[in-house]
């Protein structure tokens, strides 16, 4: 099975051990996801307001692509997958905005919010199956108590990414269990880690992931796994004092695989 794919900023940058890992694993269950050509920054942040359209384009780009390929279009980072669900949204529904942007963008076919967007863990439920990733798995984190972390980004708005339930979530704990793991439920795994606000107060970045960390140790946590490289970041950089481990939620499959390098 052949998917379109776009990687993100990050993922290229200060994160291509993610991607690698991600890429590895995708091969290893029967997937190869090819790379959009000549893909541009999704801004990272969904613009609400109404008549933003210059920094919606660069989604609306790669969305075509994929839609000219005629394949879904797999995100690895939540912030990416949040940016592209949400622009390919208001294609489909907002006769404004995408008046506008192919206009803009003079595409050889119009676009319209034809392309399913889906991030990789739905990749691995719905194209794949927890189940098959189960008997795939060669090193089974078994013993391992691992706690899921959403974050902001990766649920919500929940009737536009329509990925799982934004208050009670289950699709990292079914992901947790397929790689031999047990889940650890905590009420602070998808409430904010403070990571946009780092830069400009760094002190209530600290106060919201560590009131993250501390929730998940209290509740038997030996590590967590998140889909979203701001929370990665920011959550390793506040976790003295608590001793609960950070890691990409593909790092931890590549090795359940057996191709982490």
């Amino acid at each position: 099975m052949i998917l379109s794919y776009y990687p993100g900023c990050t993922l290229k940058t200060k994160a291509k051990d993610l991607d690698r890992y991600g890429r590895k694993s995708a091969e290893a269950l029967g997937i190869t996801l090819e790379e959009i050509p000549n893909w541009q920054c999704c801004g990272g942040v969904y613009p609400i307001a109404k008549d933003e359209i210059a920094t919606k384009l660069s989604s609306v780009r790669a969305l075509a692509a994929a839609k000219a390929a005629g394949q879904d279009l797999v995100t690895l980072c939540s912030a990416c997958h949040n940016v592209l669900k949400q622009v390919n949204n208001d294609m489909a529904t907002d006769e404004e905005i995408a008046g506008k942007a192919n206009r803009y963008l003079e595409l050889s076919e119009e676009y319209h919010g034809e392309t399913n967007v889906i991030h990789y863990l739905e990749m691995l439920r719905d194209k794949v199956g927890f189940d098959k990733i189960k008997e795939l798995v060669k090193n089974p984190f078994t013993g391992k108590k691992i706690g899921a972390y959403y974050g902001c980004l990766l649920l919500r708005p929940g009737k536009v990414l329509k990925m799982d339930n934004p208050e009670n979530p289950k699709i990292m704990e079914d992901f947790i269990r397929a790689i031999g793991g047990t889940p650890v439920i905590y009420p602070m795994r998808n409430e904010c880690c403070g990571g946009y606000v780092t830069l400009e107060d760094k002190a209530l970045a600290n106060k919201r992931s560590g009131k993250v960390l501390e929730n998940a140790k209290d509740m038997g946590a030996d590590m967590l796994i998140t889909a979203c490289p701001l929370c990665l970041y920011n959550l390793n950089q506040n976790t003295d004092g608590y001793d609960v481990p950070v890691y990409y939620f593909t790092e931890l499959l590549a090795e359940a695989l057996g191709v982490k390098d």
